[in-house]
């Protein structure tokens, strides 16, 4: 069968819920569908969902989509599953949560992280933090919200879960297990737990003093294979019971930054893409392995065995201007938010959105910080509160953008990618702020669905990452507006200005 014949059944499993599609070997969305599940929250800082729901749902939906899409079961040549990374799910040694999924922002492992590894150097003791940074690039945080902290909380605070787990996964590697009926991750897959010594990305295993140091128990950590291999085929009762092949292969699930990058076509060295969803990060591939720890910048184990991926992430995107729909606009849709924000003009009158409504990582890292509309007058309107949100998302993305262009200099075009970007106006006022041209990738809300089928197709050896630039469809392309230049110039200017000032209050009332 021809590229456009094989399909991969591609699951891009997102903190909101799993989306489901087929894609087609060219890159081809042929069917999608998104289910939303909801985050429990609790004391201490507990958030977690019910991970034996994610299966339950992709299930129903595979078969529905069969229906629904025309794509036979026989056609399915592959699986491949992305999403949210840095959430641990506890197991039993046939892949059955014995637990709910730990949630990336769940933050009650703090005071075992703190234990284990924080001092008075930026939260770490000094020779832990200058042994994380030396072997691996990155470092678990003393907030607790990351697998290291994860799994300190169940060894310590749930031990009846911990106890009746086999494996602690990352949620891509539990939904590859659901498939193939076996624990396997990969360094991509692992890379928030950041155990691995990412010096030489030959090594398959985890290192021994990252793990001692972490004092987590090394025997529930999955066994790891190289990224982008193929784990196996989907085991024979799943394919009968979803209606594919059971010669379908399952590859190595990867987190959303790596499918984004794939989805984007920015796979060359220095090619920078942009995401602009419920959360927002710029990242590139690199030939190195870098850290610059004062601003949340690290590479990690990149898209094959040999290369690595700049990683950070702002934690409120998308999700700032939900939140504005919500409890202000809660009758408006999104595209009924940006018609809104385009009758106020560039700069929304002065008004300034910071959005860091759940804290922050990078540029700065800081769970205390939080959002705030600036320089409000009884003149202010609601067109000029939606665009500043726009802006302030645009303003967050500049701030990283000075840093990442230290780290990893790149002066090209950027890709935008993810939900926001369906929004001219946004990708407009991205390039505007910026000052960089950027380029849409075509049906943006789907890249990273297709970018996790195309890497599928990679490591089914179908495709070559070298084709992926080319083939990867652009439908805008917006260039910096130079009237809007010297507005931005000047509000921008008092952005991070705003966060220093405001700091000190941060701290003392969200603790």
């Amino acid at each position: 069968m021809s590229r456009a014949d094989r399909v991969v059944l591609a699951v891009d499993l997102g903190t909101g819920g799993p989306k489901v599609g087929f894609v087609s070997l060219d890159g081809t969305v042929l069917w999608s569908d998104l289910v939303e599940v909801s985050t429990d929250y609790g004391p201490g800082g507990a958030a977690t969902q019910d991970a034996g729901l994610w299966w339950e749902i992709i299930r129903e939906a595979t078969r529905r989509g069969l229906t629904q899409s025309g794509v036979r079961g026989e056609q399915v040549a592959g699986v491949s599953i992305t999403g949210q990374w840095a959430s641990t799910i506890p197991v039993d040694a046939d892949g059955r949560p014995a637990g709910p999924c730990v949630m990336w922002m769940d933050t009650r492992g703090a005071p075992y992280s703190r234990k284990a590894f924080g001092g008075p150097v930026a939260g770490y003791r000094p020779r832990a933090l200058l042994s994380w940074l030396r072997r691996n690039g990155g470092i678990p945080s003393p907030s607790g919200d990351d697998p290291v902290g994860h799994m300190l909380h169940l060894q310590h605070g749930d031990p009846a879960t911990f106890g009746a787990a086999r494996w602690l996964l990352e949620p891509v590697d539990y939904l590859s297990m659901c498939f193939t009926g076996q624990a396997a991750a990969s360094r991509a897959s692992m890379m928030g737990a950041w155990l691995t010594d990412n010096r030489n990305l030959a090594v398959l295993d985890y290192d021994d003093v990252l793990v001692r140091r972490a004092g987590i128990d090394r025997a529930k950590l999955p066994p790891l294979v190289p990224t982008g291999s193929i784990i196996g085929p989907v085991a024979p009762a799943v394919a009968a019971e979803l209606g594919i092949s059971p010669a379908a292969q399952v590859v190595t699930g990867t987190p959303d930054l790596h499918s984004a990058a794939v989805g984007s076509g920015a796979v060359r060295h220095g090619e920078l893409h942009l995401t602009l969803s419920t959360t927002s990060w710029i990242s590139c591939p690199v030939a190195f392995k870098k850290t610059d720890a004062l601003h949340q910048l690290a590479t990690v184990p990149g898209l094959d065995p040999s290369s690595y991926l700049l990683v950070n992430n702002q934690d409120t995107a998308g999700r700032a201007l939900q939140w504005l729909r919500d409890n202000v606009f809660d009758d408006l849709d999104y595209d009924a938010l940006t018609e809104i924000a385009a009758g106020a003009p560039a700069g929304s009158n002065g008004v300034i959105f910071t959005p860091w409504l759940k804290g922050e990582r990078s540029p700065i890292d800081d769970r205390d910080a939080r959002g705030g509309f600036h320089n409000l007058s009884l003149g202010t309107t609601g067109a000029d509160l939606v665009r500043a949100v726009l802006e302030g998302v645009a303003y967050n993305n500049r701030w990283l953008l000075d840093y990442v262009n230290k780290f990893a200099p790149n002066a090209g075009p950027i890709r935008i990618v993810g939900g926001g970007a369906r929004s001219e106006l946004w990708c407009q006022i991205v390039a505007d702020v910026c000052g960089r041209t950027c380029e849409r990738v075509a049906d943006p809300l789907n890249a990273q669905l297709r970018g996790a089928a195309l890497f599928a197709g990679i490591g089914m050896g179908e495709l070559h990452r070298d084709e992926l630039h080319d083939l990867i469809p652009l439908d805008g392309v917006f260039e910096p507006n130079a009237a809007h230049r010297g507005v931005y110039d000047r509000l921008f200017a008092e952005f991070p200005r705003l966060y220093k000032a405001q700091k000190g209050i941060f701290a003392r009332l969200n603790r």
